[in-house]
């Protein structure tokens, strides 16, 4: 059996809305609901925080731990060495790559993304490639061998920042797949939801994600589906129709 171990990549600091994670939303915290939504996967083994090594990230370290996952301290800009060592350290086959500003993470969308590399042996897997989710949905899982391969060669520092360009920059190398939302919601609307932002990168966003949280019923984690429903019925994507999504 391989050793599938999704690493949520997390840190305090944001060039736009500084300690964005931690802030509440809720009954949690942005990164406690993401780690909560990681750990409803079905197929994940391990779910491991990879933060920095540095002061201000000792809130991350205990905050993950107490919403349920291990964590990994590295280096602070070289975050693809981060994400690799801590996969090495905890023997991963497969890495699956969440970031910390996704509180509404779609578990079964995380399975997906692992079944398919799994089924087709492939390098890499994501449903970014061609995207037809919503932003805040993103996934990507890929085998510990080629992550290997881009430790050691990625060397531009968007590759170190980034983590995972250079499978999409070097096709050549890898073989990769993607993963449409077809594939994993049956309600039609549902599918090509790549009008919506769910992710938080400024306040706008989280403005968004806070009117959902506050007023769409819940027990567990809040369904995607409910979250859609409220959004459209509501036209909250008028609050955030305006922000620029950052690099993945």
């Amino acid at each position: 059996m391989k050793t599938i171990v999704a690493n949520i990549q997390a840190r305090m600091g944001s060039t736009r809305l500084p300690g964005k994670i931690m802030l509440p939303l809720g009954k949690e915290h942005i990164l406690t609901h993401d780690i909560q939504r990681v750990n409803r996967s079905e197929l994940v083994d391990h779910t491991i925080v990879a933060t920095s090594d540095k002061t201000p990230d000792d809130i991350v370290d205990r905050y993950s731990r107490r919403g349920g996952a291990d964590v990994f301290r590295g280096s602070e800009s070289d975050v693809l060495d981060r994400m690799f060592k801590a996969a090495k350290q905890a023997n991963a086959d497969v890495v699956v790559r969440i970031t910390s500003d996704c509180p509404l993470i779609s578990p079964e969308t995380i399975d997906a993304v692992i079944e398919q590399l799994l089924e087709t042996d492939a390098d890499y897997s994501a449903n970014i490639l061609d995207r037809t989710f919503p932003r805040g949905l993103d996934v990507e899982a890929f085998t510990f061998e080629s992550f290997e391969q881009v430790h050691r060669d990625a060397t531009d520092l968007s590759h170190r920042e980034h983590v995972t360009p250079y499978y999409r920059e070097n096709p050549e190398k890898f073989e990769l797949v993607n993963v449409t939302s077809n594939q994993v919601f049956d309600e039609p609307w549902m599918q090509d939801r790549t009008d919506l932002r769910l992710t938080l990168d400024e306040a706008d966003d989280y403005e968004v994600l806070r009117e959902i949280y506050e007023n769409v019923s819940y027990e567990g984690i809040l369904d995607i589906r409910d979250a859609v429903r409220y959004v459209d019925k509501h036209d909250l994507m008028a609050l955030n129709t305006d922000v620029s999504q950052k690099s993945t």
